[in-house]
């Protein structure tokens, strides 16, 4: 593992309790940043223990008022916010689009893309006031290529990498790169909530003939996440083992 030097920088992770989120909380430690863990599921986090200057905090990110005391409680903790990854999300039941529930739309919906809104909404302006920061939003190959039967999730993560975009704009005049990251599928608790048939389309989309590890994301999002990422903003990373054509 490539040393990133994210030294006393203060991060936050949502959804960093399991799966991607809790492979890039375990690299921030690894590279010396203090991290604040916010996630839903209260039983995971009360049984995660990881050494370094951890937070954990409750948080549905669909709920603005719990993002807004998130954001309170982690800045009185740490001071600042340097780092914010936006890696809480769901992938959904798999069905057509004429199909698909309406509530279950709107539940994707809600987690994967007004969930990373309302929490760049609220972390932003700290960063504005101290003229620094680095936002990495954890899109997905869906949100390039859009998966059949996954329609609410491809149609979210296309939305993230356009809030990343627009976010890098109007923030490319201070010392804040937005930028967002776009995997392949990868075995989390996420397989949990699709198909088997959906499984083995994603898998057969990958040159690679293989899932990304968690780690591997973990890497990328480390060095975007660092100083050393000055200039890039408004970017989308690919991480899909060859699958995307652009």
């Amino acid at each position: 593992m490539n040393k990133i030097n994210l030294n006393k920088k203060n991060a936050v992770v949502t959804g960093g309790a399991q799966g991607f989120g809790l492979a890039i909380t375990k690299r921030f430690i690894a590279s010396g940043a203090n991290v604040a863990i916010w996630d839903i599921d209260k039983n995971v986090l009360d049984i995660l223990s990881l050494d370094g200057n951890i937070l954990k905090i409750e948080v549905d990110v669909t709920n603005y008022q719990d993002v807004e005391k998130a954001t309170a409680e982690t800045i009185n903790f740490f001071k600042s916010v340097d780092i914010f990854v936006n890696n809480a999300g769901i992938a959904g039941p798999n069905f057509t689009t004429w199909e698909y529930p309406i509530d279950e739309w709107q539940k994707v919906i809600d987690i994967d893309l007004t969930g990373t809104f309302y929490c760049c909404h609220s972390i932003i302006p700290h960063m504005i006031k101290e003229n620094y920061g680095r936002v990495i939003n954890i899109s997905s190959i869906a949100g390039k290529e859009g998966n059949p039967n996954a329609m609410p999730y491809s149609a979210a993560k296309a939305g993230v990498i356009a809030l990343t975009k627009s976010l890098g704009k109007e923030l490319a005049k201070y010392n804040i790169a937005v930028n967002c990251v776009t995997p392949a599928a990868a075995k989390t608790r996420i397989f949990d909530q699709i198909s088997e048939e959906h499984i083995n389309y994603m898998l057969s989309k990958i040159p690679r003939n293989r899932f990304v590890k968690v780690e591997e994301l973990a890497s990328m999002v480390s060095w975007l996440a660092s100083e050393e990422n000055s200039f890039t903003t408004g970017a989308v990373f690919d991480l899909s083992g060859g699958r995307a054509t652009y």
